[in-house]
């Protein structure tokens, strides 16, 4: 065993003499291990409520989506659009009105996310799946349907079981000049509800499916569309078939994943996932203060120790690395705990969904969570490079003596 470690750990498992030192060294282990166990926690809870909002967006966001870089909508051009579909693992392509429109439904009205999509979304979306009331339906024997989300089912106080009211979608009509009459003005379309969706994110819960030629009619947008959505085959290389669709469509249009779609949120939870990791590394800092503390009384307390050492021919940097490794010993040991209790808690929520959020009409039951090695391996670098800094000074100082 190395003589620095070995010196060390005699001074720190001495059974001989327990003084007060040995007992701040416990205590420094213990907030260290209590913090390492906190940060390894909550950082995992961010990573499985990422996890979690890309398995809702799976449900809503297509796996590529494709914009026009300026204005809302561009002319679809046919010929890019058959490349696009014969790319390898491209599964199917939606083809996308969208836009703001007004929705009556008796005496209540709200303004919604209007999005018109073609055969190939009731045929594939996995929205489905998200059925809460009703038929996943837009077109059924050459009659026209509405899909609503849950927000809109609500705040319009719908019901399915009213077939005789259906609701109304009003648009303004694309004109250079105004009629006097206000109802020359709006385009209106009138459908029944096939059914209800709901997930859990709400901005995603405002939103009525119709079918891609009713969307046409209401919005006048023609042969234009707003967007163009791909959805990929299971395993496919989702980077790989959107390097092949920029190629395709050239520099003019945005062609996004999933994170890249919703990049504000992610980039939302990974700033709080910064600052958590930055508040409670403060605090396994605060911690760290007792290791210096302590290493500082040792150094006191082993004046005698230090001048045989010396006199027996050991030099400063044998001296520093003994106070290196005593406070390595204590916050190591701190840390290691802290990792595999915060692991083995990690794991058994992650398994068995132990602490509950406690909401019935959540979309989930228990808190999410997902382990990351990264997670595990920043924290330890970060607990090796505070106890460098807090055994610096003892070392010095017992060094020079």
């Amino acid at each position: 065993m190395n003589l620095s470690l070995l010196i060390a750990k005699r001074y720190f498992f001495s059974k001989k003499k327990k003084s007060f030192i040995n007992f701040i060294s416990i205590i420094s282990m213990l907030g260290i291990g209590i913090g390492t166990m906190a940060l390894v926690i909550v950082l995992s809870v961010f990573n499985g409520l990422e996890d979690l909002n890309r398995k809702i967006f799976k449900s809503f966001d297509a796996d590529i989506k494709v914009s026009p870089k300026n204005g809302k909508s561009f002319l679809i051009d046919q010929g890019k659009l058959t490349k696009i579909k014969a790319l390898k693992d491209v599964w199917y392509v939606t083809e996308v009105i969208q836009d703001n429109a007004l929705v009556k439904y008796e005496n209540s009205q709200m303004v919604v996310t209007l999005k018109g999509v073609d055969e190939t979304f009731q045929a594939h979306s996995p929205l489905k799946k998200s059925l809460v009331e009703g038929n996943f339906v837009l077109s059924k024997d050459s009659v026209d349907y509405a899909f609503i989300g849950g927000n809109v089912y609500a705040a319009l106080n719908i019901s399915l079981q009213n077939i005789i009211e259906p609701i109304e979608l009003w648009y303004p009509r694309n004109r250079n000049s105004y009629s006097l009459n206000p109802d020359d003005n709006i385009n209106r379309e009138i459908l029944n509800i096939s059914g209800v969706y709901s997930l859990e994110q709400l901005q995603h819960d405002s939103f009525v499916y119709i079918p891609l030629e009713v969307a046409k009619q209401l919005t006048e947008y023609g042969d234009k569309r707003s967007a163009i959505e791909i959805q990929a085959k299971p395993e496919a290389d989702i980077a790989q078939i959107q390097a092949a669709v920029k190629n395709i469509l050239g520099e003019n249009f945005l062609v996004q994943n999933q994170d890249e779609q919703n990049a504000s949120l992610f980039r939302a939870i990974k700033i709080e996932k910064l600052f958590i990791f930055i508040a409670l590394m403060f605090i396994i800092g605060i911690a760290s203060f007792n290791i210096f503390f302590s290493l500082t009384m040792l150094v006191i307390d082993k004046q005698q120790d230090l001048k045989t050492l010396f006199a027996m021919g050991a030099n400063e940097s044998l001296v520093k690395r003994i106070f290196y490794s005593e406070g390595a010993l204590v916050s190591f040991i701190g840390a290691i705990v802290g990792l595999v209790v915060g692991g083995v808690i990690c794991f058994l929520q992650e398994q068995f969904g132990i602490i509950k959020i406690g909401i019935e009409s959540s979309f989930i039951d228990a808190y999410p969570v997902k382990m990351q090695l990264s997670d595990f391996v920043l924290t330890a670098i970060s607990i090796i490079i505070i106890t460098l800094l807090a055994s610096y000074l003892p070392a010095k100082r017992a060094a020079k003596n």
